[in-house]
C-alpha cells in the first residue's frame, strides 16, 4: 500500500515518519493486518536512508503498533488503531441555499425488508445472470479493447443503435442513432436536459403528485418550480404557468398515479409547448410492462416541432445497479447534450454498455421484457384483486393497465398507516410521500415488482391491521 509521508524538514526525519505512521494507525487509516512498504522501498520513495525508516518502525514496534513476521514484511498489529475512524470537525463552508431543502438520499435498498412493496424496483432475483455473466466476459476480451478505453460521451454506438431500434419498434419513436445519448440512469438524462434548457429564474412544470427528485434538481439548479395538478387524463394544461420554460411529465403510466394522458390533454400539451416556446421532457420510465389495452402513443412521436425530449431507462427492465438510461433529443439539442454528459463524466460504462447492445441484438432483452411482463402482470392483478375485495372500505384502486405499481386513494390518513406497516416489516409508499404540500392526497402506492408473488397476500392481510 502506498503511505503519503510528508518531510518537510522541520523536525527529525525519523520523528516525523514515525509520528505520522502513528496517526495513520490511531484513526484508522491504517487498519489492523495491512502491509507497510519494506523499509527499502519507503527509503527510496522518500529519499531518505533506510536506517532513519528502520528506525522509526523499530520504535513503532517497540510501542506495539507494528509487529514483523520473518519473510513476510511488517504489519499493523491487531487492536492497534481505533475501531471507527475519528469524526472529523465540522467545516466552515456551507452549501449554496439551493441544497438546504433537498431531503437526505433514501436508503430504500440499504436493507431488504420482510415484505417489499416500494414502488420503482423490478425483481432482480429474475435478471439472467448467466447470460449476463457470459456476455461481460466476451467484453473484457483482448479481441475488444475498444470498451475499455476512454470512449464516445454520446454512448456506445452499437448500444445507441439497439436503442433506437427498440423505443422505434416498442414505443413508435422516431429516432436516429445520432439522436440518442446513454446516460447514467433516467436521472442523468433529466440533469443533462435541464442544463442545456435552463437558466436560473427559469420556471418548470411538474406533475403533482410526482416523482420527487426530478423536482429537486430542478431547484437546485436555480429554476423555480410551478407544480400543476394531475387528473384522470393527466396533467391539467390549462393550469400551466404562460412562462414555463420546460415541463416534465410521465404521461405514459403518470407517477405515482398510473393513470396515462389522455390524446386529447397530449395533443393539447404539444400545441401548448409550441405556443409558449418551451420544451417537454417525457419520462417513459417503465411502460415496457404494459398488461391491457392499446399501446398508448408518446408526445414525442405526436410532436412535429421538435419540442419533446424523450427519456428511457433500463432500471426497472433490468437491473437498477447497471445505471444505464438514455435521451432521445431533437437534433437542435445534440450537440449541447453531449457536451453536457462531456462535462459531467465524460462517458456512461463502457463495457456494461456494450453487454447490453449485445444482449439486445442477440434478443435476450425481449425475451427477457416477456418473461417479466408475464411475472409482473400476474402480480399487477392478484394487488388489485386483493385490494378490491379486501380494502373496499377505505381504499379506491385507482385503474392502471402498466408499469410496475398501482395506487389506491384512501378515505383515512395512511401516513400513521406507513409508520406502522415499516415498523412490523412492510414498506411502502403514501401518495402524500409525493405530492407538493405533504400529505395532499391521502393514499397507498403498491409496488409489486420487488415482492415475490407469493408473498403478496400475506404482506397486504398484514398491512389490514392497521387500516
Amino acid at each position: 500500500m502506498d503511505i503519503h509521508i510528508t518531510i518537510d524538514g522541520g523536525r527529525g526525519l525519523r520523528e516525523e515518519i514515525y509520528r505520522q505512521l502513528r496517526a495513520a494507525i490511531l484513526d484508522g487509516r491504517l487498519r489492523a493486518g495491512e502491509a507497510l512498504p519494506p523499509t527499502r522501498e519507503l527509503a527510496r520513495r522518500l529519499a531518505v536512508s533506510r536506517n532513519t525508516v528502520s528506525g522509526a518502525y523499530d520504535r513503532l514496534a517497540g510501542e506495539g503498533f507494528l509487529a514483523a513476521r520473518a519473510g513476510a514484511g511488517t504489519f499493523v498489529r491487531a487492536g492497534a488503531g481505533r475501531a471507527e475512524p475519528p469524526v472529523r470537525e465540522t467545516s466552515a463552508l456551507r452549501p449554496a441555499q439551493a441544497w438546504a431543502g433537498v431531503p437526505e438520499p433514501p436508503t430504500r435498498f440499504a436493507a431488504a425488508p420482510e415484505y417489499d412493496f416500494r414502488a420503482g424496483a423490478p425483481d432482480v432475483g429474475l435478471f439472467p445472470f448467466d447470460t449476463w455473466r457470459r456476455l461481460i466476459a466476451e467484453q473484457l476480451r483482448g479481441s475488444r479493447p475498444q470498451v475499455l478505453t476512454y470512449g464516445d460521451p454520446r454512448g456506445h454506438q452499437g448500444l445507441r443503435e439497439a436503442i433506437a431500434r427498440h423505443v422505434g419498434l416498442s414505443r413508435d419513436v422516431r429516432a436516429d442513432p445520432d439522436d440518442v445519448l446513454v446516460t447514467n440512469g433516467s436521472q442523468q438524462a433529466v440533469d443533462l436536459a435541464a442544463r442545456v434548457l435552463l437558466r436560473p429564474g427559469d420556471r418548470v412544470a411538474v406533475e403533482n403528485p410526482g416523482y420527487p427528485p426530478p423536482r429537486q434538481l430542478f431547484s437546485t439548479l436555480g429554476a423555480r418550480l410551478a407544480c400543476v395538478p394531475v387528473d384522470e387524463e393527466g396533467l391539467v394544461v390549462d393550469e400551466l404557468p404562460d412562462d414555463c420554460r420546460l415541463v416534465y411529465v410521465t404521461p405514459s403510466h403518470q407517477f405515482p398515479l398510473g393513470t396515462p394522458m389522455s390524446l386529447a390533454r397530449r395533443m393539447a400539451l404539444i400545441e401548448w409547448a409550441q405556443r409558449h416556446d418551451a420544451a417537454i421532457l417525457e419520462d417513459d420510465y417503465d411502460t415496457e410492462f404494459r398488461y391491457t389495452g392499446r399501446p398508448l402513443e408518446p408526445l414525442h412521436s405526436l410532436d412535429t416541432a421538435g419540442r419533446v425530449l424523450y427519456i428511457g431507462s433500463f432500471s426497472k427492465v433490468l437491473l437498477p445497479a447497471l445505471r444505464l438510461g438514455f435521451l432521445v433529443s431533437p437534433p437542435g439539442l445534440r450537440e449541447a447534450v453531449t457536451k453536457a454528459k462531456y462535462l459531467t463524466d465524460w462517458h456512461s460504462a463502457s463495457v456494461e454498455q456494450a453487454a447490453v447492445a449485445q444482449f439486445m441484438d442477440e434478443g435476450g432483452f425481449a425475451r427477457h421484457v416477456r418473461r417479466m411482463r408475464r411475472e409482473y402482470q400476474a402480480r399487477q392483478q392478484l394487488v388489485s384483486s386483493i385490494v378490491a375485495r379486501d380494502f373496499a372500505d377505505v381504499l379506491t384502486l385507482i385503474p392502471a393497465a402498466a408499469g410496475l405499481h398501482v395506487s389506491a386513494y384512501s378515505s383515512v390518513p395512511t401516513r400513521p398507516v406507513a409508520r406502522a406497516a415499516r415498523n412490523a416489516g412492510m414498506w411502502l409508499y403514501t401518495l402524500g410521500d409525493f405530492t407538493e404540500p405533504r400529505d395532499a392526497v391521502q393514499g397507498l402506492v403498491f409496488g409489486f415488482g420487488a415482492v415475490p408473488r407469493a408473498a403478496i397476500e400475506p404482506g397486504l392481510h398484514r398491512l389490514r391491521d392497521f387500516l
